[in-house]
């Protein structure tokens, strides 16, 4: 015997019924929980709202890999990571919430370092080099790009230390931010010369 069929009215009116986000969230958190338990999530990520807008945060089981304004475009920036790093990529809170927390502390004026395993997977060479040295300018302190060349022992890599700063895969927990040009103006930064600004007046350097 045939089962009674569905009237199409009542199909229709399932199919254009909202669905709770409570649902929506729960169905993504199994999905996310399966990803990670099979290994098949390699970059996870959020994006956390701050005073220098949304920023967009990806992390590897190795760390945390990539901070990203909205002006640098989130999805060209997840598009990059998948094509650099892997595509199996899933918006994951779980794998973040350290550097949500940090982040939160920050702007909050709580935290002054950052203390976050890091993934440089992003980038190579000098430039690496660089990004891992400014952790060292102490919050509320600038440098020269000139100086920095100098920490790095190579004076005259003043424009390399700049592209380094331009590419820094992770703003604000690497503060590039802090280095600015040898007469005192901000320079170039990939979150914009407002959120330089902002980040320099909220440290209390500018």
């Amino acid at each position: 015997m045939n089962p009674t069929p569905t009237p199409q009215p009542l199909i229709e009116e399932s199919l254009s019924s909202a669905i709770d986000p409570a649902v929506l969230e729960r169905l993504h958190r199994r999905l996310e929980d399966a990803a990670a338990d099979d290994d098949l999530l390699d970059v996870s990520y959020r994006t956390v709202d701050t005073p220098v807008g949304p920023l967009l945060l990806a992390a590897t089981p190795r760390g945390l890999v990539r901070v990203a304004y909205a002006i640098e475009g989130h999805d060209h920036v997840l598009e990059t990571i998948a094509s650099r790093i892997s595509p199996r990529i899933l918006r994951s809170g779980n794998r973040l919430d350290a550097a949500a927390r940090e982040l939160d502390e920050y702007f909050a004026g709580t935290r002054h370092t950052f203390d976050l395993p890091l993934d440089f997977s992003l980038s190579r060479g000098f430039r690496r080099l660089v990004q891992q040295q400014l952790p060292d300018i102490a919050y509320g302190q600038t440098r020269s790009y000139g100086q920095v060349a100098s920490l790095v022992g190579n004076p005259r890599a003043v424009r390399a230390v700049g592209t380094a700063c331009a590419t820094n895969p992770l703003p604000v927990v690497l503060p590039c931010h802090r280095v600015v040009r040898s007469d005192g103006t901000l320079g170039n930064y990939a979150g914009g010369p407002e959120a330089k600004e902002i980040l320099l007046r909220f440290e209390g350097a500018a």
